[in-house]
């Protein structure tokens, strides 16, 4: 049978995409075969999309780095047909067709079964980004953060991961600092469960001290660079630094003294390879403790047809909160 999808495609060293018809036997290899209802958009599937990073690996490529939908077949005892399920990361969208299509196959290795608790379209709201946030929050809860530690920062506040970590910590009770460079979005961190705001243009990030006043028990940052530096100095004995994204810079300058001198722990978030055991429990607390409560105020939903023209605000750094697609229509 045919289908749309996005694809993704290099010309003479151009990257171009765009929706297009696609037949089942150009599917790629798997066991489980998905009607795809929700895919979302991350700032990882807008730089493929346009080509302004070097993102996937083979052309063409379907892109849409998540999906939600339906089983329609099965050749794997643990998906049966009609079930609902669930594929982020591993190698789709990027080296194996993805979301951003009617219909997919992926290894029965990389599908969650869709948790209690969560429809396919919130599970798309949700989508790396909120699979991304809720990991780093596991992580830290590991190292011993509990809400009675203190303050936690959230830096890239208004983007994806940002915004769902905000969302989740004021649920589980924490005391959540938004670091934004967007005044006008005071507002909005606010009703998601941020008690301040800071903005980053009142950060002298020329003159980071090797050990700064101790001021947060955990950080989630999206940016790298100076600000992660920063955050590094400023935590607090034990703290924990979840780094999860490089939107500012891959670079990190600072000494180890936070780390000898205070004991920080700095986290590497890889929502990529994450072992199927720990993605699944992950997943079954974003639709139970750790579902955020303003999920629905931070989403919008746009068709299918209206994805080609929504990458760009993700590029020029203006998107805000989480997008769905709606694939089915």
């Amino acid at each position: 049978m045919s289908f749309r999808a996005l694809l993704i495609s290099q010309v003479d060293g151009k990257v171009t995409s765009g929706l297009t018809t696609m037949e089942e036997s150009q599917l790629d290899a798997g066991e489980i075969t998905i009607a795809v209802s929700h895919s979302s958009i991350n700032y990882k599937d807008a730089l493929a999309a346009t080509g302004a990073g070097r993102i996937i690996r083979r052309f063409p490529c379907v892109g849409g780095i998540d999906l939600a939908g339906t089983v329609t077949s099965s050749s794997d005892e643990r998906f049966s047909v009609g079930a609902q399920v669930l594929a982020t990361s591993y190698d789709i969208g990027v080296a194996h067709h993805g979301g951003y299509a009617e219909r997919a196959r992926i290894p029965a290795d990389w599908v969650v079964k869709l948790p209690a608790g969560l429809s396919c379209a919130e599970a798309m709201a949700l989508g790396t980004a909120g699979f991304t946030a809720a990991l780093a929050v596991v992580r830290m809860e590991h190292n011993g953060l509990t809400p009675a530690s203190g303050k936690v920062i959230v830096s890239g506040a208004t983007g994806g991961v940002g915004s769902i970590a905000i969302s989740i910590l004021a649920g589980l009770g924490y005391s959540v600092v938004a670091l934004t460079g967007k005044v006008e979005e005071t507002e909005f961190l606010k009703s998601i469960g941020a008690q301040e705001v800071m903005l980053r243009q009142s950060l002298d990030l020329a003159k980071i001290k090797p050990l700064g006043s101790e001021t947060w028990a955990g950080a989630v940052d999206n940016l790298g660079g100076d600000v992660l530096s920063w955050m590094a100095s400023t935590m607090k004995v034990g703290g924990a630094l979840a780094s999860i994204g490089l939107a500012a810079s891959h670079s990190l300058n600072t000494t180890v003294m936070p780390f000898i001198l205070r004991g920080v722990s700095l986290l590497g978030i890889d929502s990529v390879n994450c072992a199927m055991p720990q993605r699944s429990e992950v997943w079954r607390r974003l639709g139970s403790d750790m579902k955020p409560r303003s999920l629905a105020d931070m989403t919008r939903h746009i068709s299918f047809d209206q994805l080609p023209d929504a990458f760009a605000a993700y590029v020029e750094g203006k998107a805000r909160g989480r997008v769905v697609v709606d694939i089915a229509g």
